[in-house]
């Protein structure tokens, strides 16, 4: 890892209020942080944390109110149209949602294909390029010509991030990308993910709101509580032995194996729960 990729500096996002009297709503509170080449920079908070919206400001998909997003050394803060068009070879993103996020009216081939020859790739050398992504995601070269509906959710995440892996970017944007897998495939896709990295030194800005999940697949992790980041850090400190009371409330609410520990935990989080709602009330 080596050398800021991205470099996001007192992002503030605001939206307007729904409805004439509706006063507008600031998502984001002057947020910074930064992905290294090769690194993966592990998001977390609860829903509404303002954690998604990070994501979708780097793509472009929200504007920001106040703030500056540089990659690799340029402002792409108000990046759009055709400069946002080229951004797409180097920033790339998977959602949360493998099976409303291909359309299930492509094969897999044409899926695959897509970016490249958005890219002006050739018939040729992206046939071989999609022979090749299917082989990185471990999915067999057949798949090609099949549909989206007969594969797994899994299976489906897989051609998400070959996909996004398609045009050589240098950063992917990981919105909740194993929330909706079940407990063994969300091991095998972050461990997919975790070979990718190695083998491409690709980077990731990976948004989740399971600690345990951050823990498995980050080098950093950045804790946001309402629009504010409140606790940065190794991810191995930060998950293990955190420091702010908000991040110790998410490890709380990590599962773990043992039901008396769970118990435990439980009980910890109603005690957390009810000291902010005596804090809100007063």
């Amino acid at each position: 890892m080596t050398g800021t990729l991205l470099d996001i500096d007192g992002l503030e996002v605001t939206f307007p209020g729904r409805g004439l009297r509706c006063r507008p709503h600031q998502v984001l509170h002057g947020v910074s942080l930064d992905v290294a080449a090769g690194e993966t920079l592990g998001l977390v908070g609860e829903s509404g944390s303002g954690k998604t919206t990070i994501g979708r400001a780097v793509l472009g998909l929200v504007k920001p109110s106040g703030g500056r997003i540089t990659f690799a050394d340029v402002d792409i803060t108000h990046a759009a149209g055709a400069r946002r068009r080229a951004l797409a070879r180097d920033i790339q993103v998977v959602f949360q949602d493998p099976y409303s996020s291909l359309n299930p009216s492509l094969t897999i081939g044409d899926i695959l294909g897509e970016p490249l020859v958005v890219q002006g790739v050739g018939r040729k050398e992206a046939n071989a390029r999609i022979t090749a992504l299917l082989d990185q995601v471990g999915l067999p070269v057949n798949s090609a010509a099949r549909l989206p509906r007969e594969f797994s959710g899994g299976q489906r995440q897989r051609v998400a991030i070959a996909r996004a892996l398609a045009p050589r970017p240098k950063l992917v944007v990981c919105d909740e990308p194993v929330s909706a897998l079940d407990l063994s495939t969300q091991r095998r896709v972050l461990e997919l993910l975790v070979d990718i990295q190695r083998d491409t030194q690709v980077a990731y800005l990976f948004i989740s709101h399971d600690l345990s999940v951050i823990r498995h697949i980050s080098h950093r992790v950045a804790v946001l509580y309402r629009g504010d980041l409140v606790e940065t850090g190794e991810a191995a400190k930060v998950t293990a032995t955190p420091d702010h009371p908000y991040t110790r409330r998410l490890l709380l609410a990590a599962p773990v194996a043992d039901p008396a520990e769970q118990q435990r935990r439980r009980e910890e989080r109603w005690r957390f729960a009810e000291r902010d709602a005596d804090r809100s009330a007063a």
